[in-house]
């Protein structure tokens, strides 16, 4: 088998290769910087840029699947050029990738496409399957939902459609994670806010499993990326301040002073979303790491 993987540099992508290459699986990635460009038998790079919709064609060459998880990052600050820049980033790498495939002989059978669990509302009570589709007007909310819409235009080139809504992903590598973990560590850790909002979380590992799944089992539509057994903020700050053997004794952050300084942004870490994860499981997919405990003992170790 052969994947065309877009965003594989990232923090997930990286993953997602890593596995591939341990199933024996080769890749073809995309990347916008021509000096990363590598011709090796299982790893063959390719141009592309977004923004001019130019892509080398080639990367298309006996690929079975696609794997897409390219867009702008969304932990920088809101600008309202940045903003435009997080939903462009989505749509116009994804409409790429179908205008260059309309009209070609190809054999791409499948996309699997991230997708985020910000399409779901800001709640302390919901517990989001996904089926739930009254989704409101908030910035992500808006972004994911134009975001799948896009990719759900693959279907007309009669390539199945599988998104799947990514949570807070828990890697030692980079993100969120890391970024938590840094005050903790000076004994300056806190919660925000009021420490209620749900966070529902995955293991780096599981999530690069979970997207070869769906694609090796050929699952189609919605899949949310989140492991079982969603936390509150309150216990995620807790929870890597146990597993560094770190007090907690700083008052919890006001979500009035982060608006302050992250604009925007600061929904963030204030934004809760309970998800479930019970459709993937009810496929067969057995999650690793389905506590926080054991998830971050292995991470943080």
């Amino acid at each position: 088998m052969r994947v065309l993987i877009t965003g594989a540099t990232g923090l997930v992508g990286q993953e997602v290769v890593k596995l591939c290459h341990e199933k024996d699986i080769a890749v073809n990635y995309l990347t916008t910087s021509k000096s990363k460009i590598k011709g090796q038998k299982n790893y063959q790079g390719f141009y592309w840029n977004p923004k001019t919709q130019d892509i080398d064609k080639t990367c298309f060459k006996n690929v079975d699947a696609i794997i897409h998880l390219a867009g702008a990052t969304v932990s920088k600050r809101w600008t309202i050029d940045y903003k435009k820049e997080i939903l462009s980033s989505r749509i116009e790498g994804t409409q790429l990738l179908i205008n260059a495939l309309k009209g070609e002989m190809h054999t791409i059978t499948q996309i699997v496409s991230a997708s985020a669990i910000g399409i779901y509302p800001d709640s302390l009570i919901n517990y989001y399957d996904e089926a739930f589709n009254d989704f409101d007007d908030s910035f992500l909310s808006d972004v994911v939902q134009k975001w799948e819409g896009v990719v759900d235009g693959f279907s007309k080139l009669n390539i199945a459609v599988s998104k799947i809504r990514i949570g807070l992903v828990l890697s030692n590598n980079g993100g969120a994670l890391i970024e938590m973990v840094k005050p903790i560590r000076f004994g300056l850790g806190s919660a925000f806010g009021n420490g209620k909002q749900w966070q529902s979380w995955i293991h780096i590992k599981d999530l690069a499993h979970l997207f070869l799944y769906v694609l090796e089992y050929k699952l189609i539509g919605v899949y949310n990326g989140v492991a079982p057994n969603p936390v509150t903020n309150m216990e995620l700050t807790k929870s890597i301040a146990k597993a560094l053997k770190k007090p907690l004794f700083l008052p919890n952050i006001p979500k009035f002073f982060m608006k302050l300084v992250l604009g925007e942004m600061h929904t963030l870490l204030f934004g809760s979303q309970r998800v479930s994860s019970k459709k993937i499981e009810n496929k067969g997919f057995q999650f690793k790491e389905y506590h926080l405990q054991s998830a971050l003992k292995d991470l943080l170790d």
